[in-house]
């Protein structure tokens, strides 16, 4: 079992520290978000727990204080399914910041019943990948000025079982919540594509990253059969902070190439689908339409 796990789990460390750099954490008040906070705080950087649940986050940035000697950790109001929320959000950022290195989108749901956001959008889609568009449109002009800087959009693998349905992104005609999961998923990567193309010469480089099948509170909504699949494999499913490496391989390693998709900390293929720069555009194009807003 151990040489089973160690296929999908790679250890990795580094010593490279982040003092003076300021990273925010989407969904940092638990599971691989609040890992990911906490090793950022250990490097030295500033870091902002952006969370829905203002309790959960400040416990989360209590734990990591008692953790981390002289952590610099703040918690910040984002709820990615309003807009008005993220507009907010970002307002204050830049009321507070004087700088932005990294921006890690790691929030999100997964194979929830339906619902929608606050503006109409169908919930995985709205907050996995137009919440976390729009965070990073009115944050750019704060990573540009602070660059080089990073995004890091966590996907994941089950991408590859997903398809942009641009006839029925809301799930309006029907809905099936695996099926808008992946397309949420593979909607991350699509978005790394196109952004990371668009920004490279501005010093802001951009990353997809796979976690990992980690035991987080986003499997609450598995079905049975899915859940006696983790039950089972259990000896395969990562813990939260090993789920965080690639993101945080992503995050400090140097000279890593921009666009690309990694998982277990290298760079990994992806689907064709994910790969399709017409298929990027076109998302890119209706996403912003969906959000009322133009970005060049």
């Amino acid at each position: 079992m151990n040489v089973l796990r160690g296929l999908f789990t790679k250890s990795w460390s580094s010593d490279i520290q982040l003092e003076g750099k300021t990273a925010i954490v989407t969904g940092a008040n638990s599971g691989i978000g609040k890992e990911t906070a906490k090793d950022l705080a250990k490097r030295g950087a500033r870091v902002i727990l952006a969370c829905r649940d203002l309790l959960k986050a400040e416990q989360a940035a209590s734990d990591i204080s008692r953790d981390v000697e002289n952590a610099n950790v703040v918690v910040r109001k984002l709820d990615l399914a309003d807009t008005k929320s993220i507009c907010d959000f970002a307002e204050l950022i830049y009321n507070s910041e004087k700088s932005l290195h990294l921006l890690i989108n790691n929030a999100g749901v997964a194979m929830c019943p339906y619902s929608t956001t606050a503006d109409g959008f169908e919930t995985q889609f709205g907050v996995n990948h137009l919440g976390h568009f729009f965070l990073t449109f009115l944050l750019m002009d704060l990573l540009k000025h602070s660059a080089p800087s990073r995004v890091i959009n966590v996907s994941s693998v089950a991408h590859s079982m997903g398809k942009i349905h641009f006839e029925d992104l809301n799930s309006e005609k029907s809905y099936h919540p695996v099926k808008a999961y992946v397309q949420s998923k593979l909607a991350n990567i699509l978005f790394t594509r196109e952004l990371a193309t668009r920004v490279e010469e501005m010093g802001v480089r951009v990353y997809a990253v796979d976690p990992g099948l980690v035991k987080t509170d986003i499997t609450r909504h598995l079905n049975k059969s899915l859940q006696f699949f983790v039950k089972t494999f259990g000896f395969l499913i990562k813990t939260p902070a090993e789920g965080a490496y690639t993101i945080l391989y992503c995050a400090v390693t140097p000279d890593l190439p921009t666009g690309n998709y990694y998982s277990n900390c290298a760079m990994a293929p992806c689907s064709r689908a994910a790969n399709d720069d017409n298929t990027a555009s076109r998302l890119w194009a209706v996403s912003c339409h969906l959000l009322g807003i133009r970005w060049k």
